[in-house]
């Protein structure tokens, strides 16, 4: 795969340099409406209705059995993710986060990733999960509040879940760091760490701080925007004038945006950064353009603030049925392969309700345990007082 012409880093000059006048707002406004589409900037290999196309920057070759593992992948993160929202709503899961319509993203990004590499998601994240060998199964304790994730974050090299809006770039940042000081980068067999986050995070200070530190530092770190358009009821307009992409200019590292629909590009911008990244060229921004087709999480009404015209046009967009066509149109896949697939993503769904329907009630008293390293006083006290108060109720329960 080719890459890009590689990012020239300002350097000092004795003169500013010369500046064009800047745009008026009705141009700026103009130009975000251009850009609505993913604008000509847009990374895309896969078109929505499943034609390959060239891009001159970006190649990818990939075999007929790796497409339809991508696709296997999509299929069976949607169908968890289905499943756990249908949970929610049945009063299973205190909250989910659904995913639906940014599988090409995280699979493609998921899948960029080797297994020497650290990931760090927010709170979406379920497809790069899989990607990482983490179950559903491990995801939905966390929403069902019986643990904090029920993974090594070690072992599967992806850190747990984060709420607080952008700290995990932070936290990203500083692994990233970490990674560099300790010589794990520089050459093919480099490490690399990506951080996934949204467009709503872009607002965050977190996330800026996090550009600065990884920009001078030279980090291995791929920043993955998922810009599905909306932070929670706020439009992307609302959180910045330009594209998100080019804010990597102004930290002096380069950024790029790619159809986050399209697993193949995503894959390919993706290994491209880690790349960058892992040989020693610093931080690398990736605006995934695309769309959250759900709600922001089972508490949000989507229906509120938003046009169901702008849903329909975006399902015309769908990122498991454009790679669905393309191996149909080209005889990678038949029915008995799709069917195959529906009937394994199934099978999982019932997994996944069978585990969380029957997962053990944790006693209340554990909600002390592991607070500190070392035994506290103060925590003990509160702990004899809690379960004095419990023992007041009938059987000693509340």
């Amino acid at each position: 795969m080719s890459s890009p012409e590689r990012w020239s880093r300002p350097q000092p000059s004795g003169a500013p340099a010369a500046t064009a006048a800047s745009p008026t707002a009705e141009q700026v406004i103009a130009g975000l409406r251009a850009t609505s589409e993913g604008g000509p900037e847009l990374v895309q290999l896969l078109t929505p209705e499943g034609e390959r196309v060239d891009h001159p920057d970006f190649h990818i070759d990939i075999t007929p059995d790796e497409l339809r593992d991508l696709y296997r992948d999509m299929v069976l993160v949607r169908r968890a993710d289905r499943e756990a929202n249908a949970l929610q709503r049945q009063g299973q899961l205190g909250l989910w986060v659904p995913l639906l319509g940014q599988e090409a993203a995280q699979i493609g990004a998921g899948r960029a990733l080797r297994p020497t590499d650290m990931a760090f998601p927010s709170y979406r994240e379920h497809g790069v999960a899989w990607c990482r060998g983490v179950h559903p199964k491990e995801i939905v304790g966390m929403f069902r509040g019986v643990d904090h994730g029920a993974w090594d974050p070690v072992d599967r090299r992806f850190h747990p879940y984060t709420i607080v809006i952008g700290n995990q770039c932070l936290n990203a940042a500083g692994y990233a760091m970490g990674q560099r000081f300790d010589g794990k980068v520089g050459d093919d067999n480099g490490e690399a760490t990506m951080v996934f986050f949204g467009d709503g995070a872009t607002s965050q200070g977190d996330v800026h701080e996090a550009f600065v530190w990884a920009s001078v530092y030279d980090a291995p770190l791929v920043f993955f925007c998922q810009n599905n358009q909306w932070a929670i009821s706020e439009p992307t307009e609302r959180q910045s004038r330009l594209p998100l992409y080019q804010r990597a200019r102004g930290y002096g590292f380069p950024g790029i945006r790619v159809d986050g629909n399209d697993v193949l590009a995503t894959l390919a911008v993706a290994r491209w950064a880690l790349d960058e990244c892992r040989h020693g060229n610093g931080p690398v921004l990736i605006e995934a353009f695309t769309y959250r087709m759900d709600s922001h999480t089972t508490s949000d009404d989507a229906t509120r603030y938003r046009l169901s015209q702008e849903v329909e046009e975006w399902k015309l967009k769908d990122p498991i049925e454009r790679v669905k066509a393309h191996l149909s149109r080209n005889g990678f896949a038949d029915h008995d392969f799709f069917d195959g697939v529906q009937a394994e993503a199934d099978e999982l769904a019932a997994v996944l309700r069978e585990h969380c329907v029957n997962l053990p009630e944790p006693p209340p008293g554990r909600m002390f345990d592991n607070v500190y390293a070392e035994p506290s006083a103060t925590l003990e006290a509160q702990r004899n007082e809690y379960e004095t108060y419990l023992a007041g109720f009938a059987g000693g329960e509340h």
